[in-house]
Parts: C-alpha cells; structure tokens; sequence
C-alpha cells in the first residue's frame, strides 16, 4: 500500500491545457474513482501517475517519493488497460509470469506466485489457454493478474470494464471489490461509468474540464453536491434543476419562487446571498413527490413520456419553465398515461439551493425518505384520482 499525492500537477499537449492544477491526495488502502465527462482528463491524469505522460509542472510523489521523473517500472504501480493488453502468442500463465521474468526473479517465486494469484481468481483450469480462447471476462481477470504479481503499491485501472457485456460488467465489478478488500491496496479507478464509481469507491473525484469539482465519498457526493455540474453529473437520471429567485433567506429554510411557478421552501442555509438574488433548485428524481399543489404551476403538470423498466418507471413532465422535462422516478410500476396531469411536491429536506454561479449553499437539513415511501405517495396519490 503507499499514499498518492498530486501537488498542482499540470499537463499541457502543446498549447492545450488538459490538466489543470490538480491537487489530490489518495491515502494508503483508498479505493479512488476518477470520473468525468468524455474529455474531462481523467486518463489523462492516471497515465501521469503511471508516468505514461510527462508532467508539465506541478509535483507527483508515491510512497513518498518523487516520482515526476521516474519510469513506470520504477514507481510500484501495476495498470490494468481497457484493451486487456494481452501477448496473444503467450498462455495465461507466460502473460501472468512475463513482467517478473522480466525482473529475474526466480523461477520457483513466479511459479508460487503465478499460482497464488490464479487461485484467487479463479483462472487455474484457464493457465495454459491463450487469450484468443478466453471469454471478455476471463481476458479481464487475466490482466488483473498480471498486475497483482507484481504487488505493486498502486493499482491503476484504466476504464477495465467498458468492453463488456452488462452482466460480466456486474460480475467484475463485484470480484474487483473482494480484489480491494482482500488485499488492503490502495486503487486508482478511471471510468465515466457512475456505477461503478458510486459501487467501488471509498473516495470519487470529479474532473471537469482538466479541473477537480470535488473530491469525497460517494454519499457525500450524492448528498452534498458543490456545484451544478456535480450535482448533474451523479445520479441517473440526473438532477432536475429550476431557474428560481430567493424570496426569503434563512439559516435553516429558505424561501423561494419557481421562474413562472409557485413559492417553495428549501433547507439551506442562505445568509450569504439577498432576497431576490436569482437561484437554481435542485431536486433527484428520486426524491419528487405527488402532492394536492403542485409547484411549478397551478392545477399540476402534463406526463409527456412515462417508461415502463418493471422495477422502477420513470416519469417525464412538461414544465413551462424550458423544454428539460422534470423527471420522477419511482419504484415498481404505475398506471398514470402520457397526457394525465399530477401535482407534484418538492419536498424542502430533499431539495439543493445553489446561486448564480452554480455554487451550493449548505443544506440545513437532508431527507432520508426511502424510494419506497415515495413509491407509496405515489400509489396513494393514484388512488385519489
């Protein structure tokens, strides 16, 4: 295990700035998820910690160590590709056993090695196929075999699963968890999957744009997003946001009005802005409830699109506000057709506030109502109609 530690890191391709000032420090046994949109830089930053890149400027220390000039080999990290990055001429035990022949070490310690690891994942019947005779899970197990051989201090995956069917991808991403758990090392996780981010992670890091939004735990992130972007950007479906302007400030509730809307209350903490300073609401889909009035507009909102997933239905309404429709999710299934109209409710402890810049204000209070209480408004609203 070793800590990871970016101190201002910058990475320039000629005169595109792709990562930009990054600070980031990943403690011994973290389980460290990059994730962003397409671009964000998030490969780019994990190939400048395997020292695949050269670092602008900016100081990267592992183990304690500075490591901007040193050479993959040298850093004690093992890197698990998207690609597999299998030798084809070569059976799972010679892709497994290459990098410590490699290292000379003896043949006896690759073999005791080799086999430990095999055993672990399960790839024992598998060692003297090649890879062309293994299925996309098998390959990917595989090449986390070869990387654990190593025992390196950092383990580096680079978006492993993104090749595979959805259930594999399931499947590996639980054996990827034991993996973690098993062994205590400290991970570095790159995917634009946030699944797999909110799944895995002790700790997720949000690029956009070559730029860290926020740093923390998954629920942290979930709960307390700092930003618009951040808040869009984890859970699925995304946040439903909503021009407002501030009608009445508070440290505990805060009192709003919807653009072209009704008044509604919000548990944040807005001191620092000014009644009539403009704002957007945040509400998850999750968290929307049907009510006797609505919030957006007086005698309630049209369903545009409801999809029917067995488990769960997602529900689309129009608003007179934009053409964003605001999206309810609940559990099970429901009887409401595209063209009914419902009242909906946001309830104030489920509710994020942020200002004209996209900026969080600190939520007062946090609602911990379950998906299964609101699927029981919902039914009980259904029932009234």
């Amino acid at each position: 295990m070793a800590e990871v530690i970016l101190n201002k890191v910058n990475k320039k391709f000629g005169k595109v700035h792709v990562t930009k000032d990054v600070d980031l420090h990943i403690d011994k046994g973290d389980f460290v998820v990059f994730v962003g949109p397409s671009g964000c830089g998030k490969s780019t930053l994990l190939r400048l910690i395997a020292g695949l890149e050269d670092i602008t400027s900016g100081e990267l220390m592992i183990d304690g160590r500075v490591c901007n000039d040193l050479p993959p080999p040298d850093r004690g990290i093992g890197m698990v590709f998207q690609s597999y990055a299998l030798y084809p001429h070569m059976t799972v035990y010679e892709n497994m056993a290459f990098g410590l022949q490699l290292a000379k070490t003896e043949s006896k310690t690759v073999e005791e090695k080799v086999l430990g690891v095999a055993k672990a994942l399960q790839l024992e019947p598998l060692l003297e196929r090649k890879p062309k005779a293994l299925s996309g899970g098998q390959r990917q197990r595989v090449a986390i075999g070869r990387a654990i051989v190593r025992e390196p201090k950092v383990f580096l995956f680079d978006e492993p699963l993104s090749n595979l069917d959805a259930s594999l991808r399931v499947q590996m991403r639980m054996e990827i968890a034991r993996l973690h758990e098993r062994l205590g090392a400290t991970m570095i996780y790159v995917t634009h999957d946030q699944v797999e981010a909110m799944t895995l992670a002790t700790k997720i890091v949000v690029l956009d744009a070559g730029r860290v939004e926020q740093v923390g735990s998954p629920l942290e992130l979930y709960n307390h997003p700092a930003n618009t972007f951040v808040a869009g950007f984890i859970g699925s479906p995304k946040m439903n946001f909503l021009t407002a302007d501030i009608v009445e400030t508070g440290e505990v509730t805060t009192r709003v009005q919807i653009h072209r809307g009704q008044e509604i209350d919000v548990s944040a903490n807005t001191l620092s802005a000014n009644v009539g300073d403009p704002c957007v609401v945040g509400v998850r889909p999750e968290h929307i409830r049907f009510g006797e009035k609505d919030a957006i507009q007086e005698g309630g909102v049209e369903l545009s699109v409801v999809e029917q997933l067995g488990n769960e239905c997602l529900m689309y309404f129009n608003t007179p506000q934009s053409n964003e429709p605001v999206v309810i999710r609940v559990e099970g299934q429901t009887g409401i057709k595209a063209g009914d109209k419902r009242c909906i409710e946001f309830p104030a402890d489920y509710c994020h506030l942020f200002n004209r810049d996209g900026k969080a204000f600190k939520r007062s209070v946090v609602g911990e109502t379950s998906t299964s209480m609101v699927t029981e408004l919902v039914a009980e609203s259904i029932s009234k109609q």
